[in-house]
């Protein structure tokens, strides 16, 4: 009786905590059934799964070397520690991209020995889409309105700033009246091992393939490294990357579902901004680029998208995942509603704005 008891607690806890690769292994599962197809997958696609995997070796594997700690604990000494986290977050993703800027970020928090981590986590993924909306390298849509459009460098941060600018300000706001206590009991020391300078040398890598600095194949000196020296910083969330390989697979369903229905442009920024909390603000920004030359709309739709659902962006499943897969995470279910509540705060804020100024 009583291992049945454990079982059931231990499948309940699975279900809990991999219920994203669960509903998006369905939501792949019924796409592919009405459509009669399976998904195509891109190069691009495969190549976004790559960076992701070694890019997860490598944060865990500065994580486990004790890197992470020790700027954690450096942060934990000063003032308005939200501040700087939001901030940090916000103008580091505008170079670095979202997704990164929250797979460096979000691990760092999370080493704090302070509280309310999970509304820090939450600004900060308001935090990433926001900033990264502010430039043309930011977020993967904003790189393919960028070249798709051939929009000057200039008009394109004059016409997406005041969507930036504005949740610069609440956030700085929202993270002043976050208090935190950082007087909880003190974490012993922890010596930075020397693996970490190796992993932060592969990590700069890892950023250089994303900017195209390096071919993307450069990525495999992680996977090299860690196989033949580190094998524990190979035990990444592995689910996480299941659920945007079934991810990338419903877009591409729900591409060739909708296609045929999208007749006008006129509601651009509205059908971009929705579709998003369904099938994620790229996949979204590729199948109405195909439908209007309102760029502008399609723009500030896509970044207001990712807002929201955790579907919305892939920054959202990122630090979601990472949050309640930390082995101090004990409140899965009341994060998730923070999470959503904060979400569509800023997504209808956002859809207010563009109202208001268009």
């Amino acid at each position: 009786m009583g291992v049945l008891l454990k079982n059931r607690t231990t499948f309940i806890d699975f279900i809990l905590k991999e219920w994203l690769v669960i509903v998006s292994g369905v939501g792949f599962v019924v796409t592919a059934f009405f459509t009669k197809r399976l998904p195509v997958y891109s190069i691009n696609e495969m190549q976004v799964l790559f960076i992701l995997f070694v890019l997860f070796v490598a944060v865990n594997g500065l994580q486990k070397s004790g890197f992470i700690l020790q700027i954690a604990q450096s942060i934990e000494k000063g003032k308005a520690i939200p501040l700087k986290l939001v901030l940090t977050t916000f103008f580091l993703s505008m170079l670095v991209t979202n997704d990164i800027a929250l797979i460096v970020i979000v691990p760092l928090t999370l080493s704090l020995n302070i509280n309310r981590k999970d509304i820090l986590v939450i600004l900060e993924a308001l935090a990433a889409n926001s900033g990264s909306a502010f430039t043309p390298i930011g977020n993967p849509q904003n790189l393919f309105i960028y070249w798709f459009y051939h929009i000057p460098p200039g008009t394109f941060i004059k016409t997406i700033a005041p969507f930036s600018l504005v949740f610069l300000g609440l956030l700085i706001v929202a993270s002043l009246f976050v208090k935190v206590r950082n007087d909880l009991p003190k974490r012993q020391a922890k010596k930075i091992n020397q693996k970490s300078y190796i992993y932060g040398a592969l990590l700069v890598i890892v950023l250089l393939t994303v900017f195209h600095v390096l071919p993307v194949s450069s990525g495999v000196v992680v996977i090299l490294f860690a196989l033949i020296f580190d094998r524990n910083a190979l035990r990444i969330d592995y689910a996480l990357l299941f659920t945007f390989l079934f991810f990338f697979g419903i877009a591409d369903n729900l591409k060739v579902m909708l296609a045929s229905e999208i007749t006008r442009s006129g509601h651009i920024f509205l059908l971009s901004a929705l579709s998003s909390q369904v099938m994620s603000n790229v996949p979204a920004t590729l199948l109405f680029a195909k439908f209007t030359l309102n760029w502008q709309a399609l723009l500030w739709g896509a970044n207001a998208g990712g807002f929201g659902s955790l579907f919305g962006s892939l920054a959202n499943l990122i630090a979601y995942k990472i949050y309640i897969m930390n082995e101090d995470t004990t409140n899965t279910a009341t994060f998730t509603a923070k999470f959503l509540i904060m979400g569509y705060i800023a997504f209808f804020v956002s859809i207010g704005l563009y109202l208001l100024l268009y």
